[in-house]
């Protein structure tokens, strides 16, 4: 290496930022000691600007295009240095590159919920969760409110800045939306709108504008999305009688999974009940009416009956199925030839608990009028002994 070659390697004559990266906002061009030659040629690439720097007082500032440094072209810098009547020997100043371009990979959600109230179920604790694309609008207001000295500042540095101002303005605009809780998702994209509005008010001052914000999804807690899964069964089955039969169907199979005990009197009289149901019976005394516009079957041609089939034999009468309660246990179920043999054995006595389908609560033997001539030829208790 010749001399000249060593003298022309103290000194910088070309300045530009080739980004290999996706993430970075602020390069500061390595200058490692040497000193920018006076008539140096500046790089300014599209959707790059270039930022001088001189003793921590930021200078002049470029846009894309590609610049000959000289006095003219560097007057904040000229008057900070004082070269009144130009200047042609190397100096020394720091070199920002500002990326303006959009950062398209940024993403916000709530770590917890927002509470808001809802004109239908009141109050609702809601999360959400989306992405956002931001660029930069001033990049000296950049440079002195974020980036700093920062020699390499990154997305990953400034996205929890942003996540916090978005999660502060959530709350008051899902609010202050007026748009009920199961409407939100037809209403995202104004909802967004006005939330970025809303942040860049605030961003301004940093020199960052959010271009795109996107909420991806609005969810409630588990509880509250039970709630509506069970409103939407109602909504299916279309009245409170079409319901009921839904849960007593879903009782009925929950009881045949439990044989014996009292899941299986349960099934039978649920079984009973919806029995008469279907057949048109009128409910015993004491179990609800059911309107009768709903026993009708559906007119309509679609709808037209087959021809009726031959009258056949009615079905058997189903057998009286009575638990006993004896001793703290409970057994059965028994028939009535069943109950006499349990009369015989000294089990089932005046003062043993019975139930069958249809009873509202366990009663004393002899009260039930079913049962009291089983006990006739059983004595009663021997009164107390004075």
């Amino acid at each position: 290496m010749g001399i000249f070659d060593k003298i022309r390697g103290e000194f910088i004559d070309i300045i530009e930022w080739t980004d290999d990266s996706r993430d970075t906002i602020v390069w500061r061009f390595p200058r490692h000691e040497n000193e920018i030659k006076m008539g140096a040629r500046l790089t300014v690439r599209e959707s790059q600007a270039a930022v001088f720097v001189n003793e921590g007082q930021v200078a002049d500032a470029y846009p894309p295009g590609m610049y000959t440094l000289q006095t003219q072209n560097m007057p904040v810098l000229s008057t900070l240095k004082g070269w009144k009547y130009g200047f042609d020997s190397p100096f020394k100043a720091e070199v920002y590159f500002v990326s303006t371009r959009q950062f398209t990979d940024l993403k916000w959600g709530t770590q917890n919920p927002v509470m808001v109230r809802d004109p239908e179920f009141g109050m609702v604790r809601l999360r959400a969760f989306g992405g956002y694309a931001v660029r930069v609008v001033e990049p000296v207001a950049l440079l002195r409110e974020l980036a700093g000295t920062d020699p390499q500042f990154r997305t990953e540095e400034v996205s929890e800045y942003l996540r916090q101002l978005i999660i502060g303005k959530l709350g008051p605009a899902l609010a202050s939306s007026g748009v009920p809780m199961l409407d939100l998702v037809t209403q995202q994209g104004q909802i967004g709108d006005k939330l970025a509005l809303a942040l860049n008010l605030e961003l301004r001052s940093v020199g960052v504008e959010i271009t795109k914000f996107i909420i991806e999804n609005i969810s409630v807690p588990p509880e509250v999305e039970a709630a509506i899964d069970k409103r939407t069964q109602m909504g299916i089955a279309g009245n409170l009688d079409q319901y009921t039969q839904f849960q007593s169907a879903n009782a009925i199979e929950a009881a045949a999974k439990n044989p014996g005990g009292a899941g299986e009197g349960l099934g039978v009289g649920l079984g009973m009940a919806l029995g008469q149901r279907a057949a048109g019976q009128q409910a015993p005394q004491g179990q609800p009416q059911y309107q009768q516009q709903y026993q009708q079957p559906p007119s309509g041609p679609q709808y037209q009956q087959a021809p009726a089939a031959p009258p056949g034999p009615p079905p058997l009468p189903q057998a009286e199925q009575w638990y006993l309660g004896a001793g703290g246990q409970q057994l059965g179920p028994f028939d009535r030839g069943q109950l006499a043999q349990q009369v015989s054995s000294g089990t089932l006595t005046r003062e043993t608990l019975v139930w069958k389908a249809g009873m509202a609560e366990w009663t004393a033997a002899a009260q039930v009028p079913e049962v009291a001539p089983l006990l006739a030829a059983t004595p009663p208790p021997l009164p107390p002994q004075s």
